[in-house]
């Protein structure tokens, strides 16, 4: 029997699972206030990575995630995805080579550049760093258009894609039966919570608490300019890439920092550290800035799974939306469809925080 899924929530994470559950024979309605791209997706860096900070489990979930982009790009034809490559000197060189030697005991494809080196991955740094870290199979994917460009496919595949409120969750007897939108409540056979932000509010009227912390990211956008950067570049306290417009976005990390009372301020002094770091970039023009709230768990690592003593619900809220897009696409799916949970997700259910 075909089962019935709403899908809440239109960002990368929502997106990846909607067009996955579609292509696999659910009938799949996509909810969102916010139209394609959600909340969280379009503040994103856009990074895709299984870079340093991690534990090597996690490692492994961001590797087969990297590696599951691939696939999506072959099942979905103009995702703007770029495997650019990135250059990170933002640690000192101690630091830099510890996680470097780790990462590449991992399987991790890191090469050691000094200047000369990172001068020709990046020619327009007007000072390139004596030692650095360089992935070449890092990438991006351009956040919003590449939820859109989901969504659009999931649509022809057949899934419905509708924009409203969702105020709470339908329930009886232990199971979640439905989504009340707009005071109607749309039936299903299981709904998934994928809604960022949001997240916490909708599964609290199913009495489930999302231990979900939202800090701020301020990111800095360029007018289009032309090519200056080739890949990521992660330097001390500036995080920069050009995006595929030709904007160059900036952070004091690749999250975005925290902004102080005044983020116009803020951005305008990033913004000047950026030309600084740059050549030939004295026509460059700040645009805008935004500040970005990141759905983050707090231990920091992914919630994709059921809520124990409720069925018919899953919730898939990660910091690491882009990395991991379409590992918890596939992975959600599998589980939601034949009741198969991955191996690489086991350390990250909802339960663990009941502990």
């Amino acid at each position: 029997m075909t089962k019935e899924v709403i899908v809440i929530g239109a960002g990368i994470i929502g997106a990846s699972i909607a067009w996955h559950l579609t292509k696999a024979g659910a009938r799949v309605t996509v909810i969102s206030d916010s139209g394609a791209g959600g909340i969280a997706t379009p503040n994103s860096f856009a990074w895709i990575n299984a870079s340093w900070g991690n534990s090597e489990i996690y490692f492994r979930l961001r590797i087969r995630a990297m590696a599951e982009w691939k696939r999506l790009a072959k099942d979905v034809p103009g995702l703007p995805l770029s495997w650019c490559g990135g250059l990170c000197f933002d640690l000192p060189p101690d630091r830099l080579e510890a996680y470097a030697a780790e990462h590449s005991s991992w399987g991790y494809g890191i090469e050691r550049v000094d200047a000369k080196r990172a001068g020709e991955i990046e020619p327009n740094l007007v000072a390139p760093p004596d030692f650095a870290a360089y992935v070449a199979e890092e990438g991006v994917a351009e956040p919003v258009a590449t939820a859109k460009v989901l969504l659009a496919d999931a649509e022809r595949l057949g899934a419905r894609v509708m924009v409203g409120n969702v105020e709470s969750l339908a329930h009886a007897g232990g199971k979640v039966t439905g989504a009340v939108v707009s005071g109607q409540t749309i039936r299903a056979d299981e709904i998934v919570v994928a809604a960022g932000t949001g997240a916490p509010a909708i599964v609290a009227t199913g009495d489930i608490k999302l231990p979900i912390e939202t800090p701020p990211g301020l990111i800095v956008h360029s007018r289009p300019y032309k090519k200056l950067l080739n890949g990521l570049v992660l330097a001390d306290r500036l995080h920069m890439r050009q995006t595929a417009e030709g904007r160059i976005i900036a952070g004091s990390d690749f999250g975005g920092g925290e902004p102080s009372e005044n983020p116009e301020a803020d951005a305008r002094e990033l913004f000047a550290a950026m030309k600084v770091m740059l050549r030939d970039a004295d026509r460059l023009e700040f645009d805008f800035h935004t500040v970005g709230y990141r759905p983050t768990p707090a231990d920091g690592f992914p919630i994709v799974s059921r809520a124990d003593g409720v069925s018919g619900l899953y919730i898939a809220v990660t910091h690491s939306g882009i990395t991991l897009a379409p590992a918890v696409g596939l992975f959600a799916t599998r589980e939601i469809l034949e009741g198969e949970r991955d191996a690489l997700l086991t350390p990250y259910g909802l339960a663990r925080f009941a502990q």
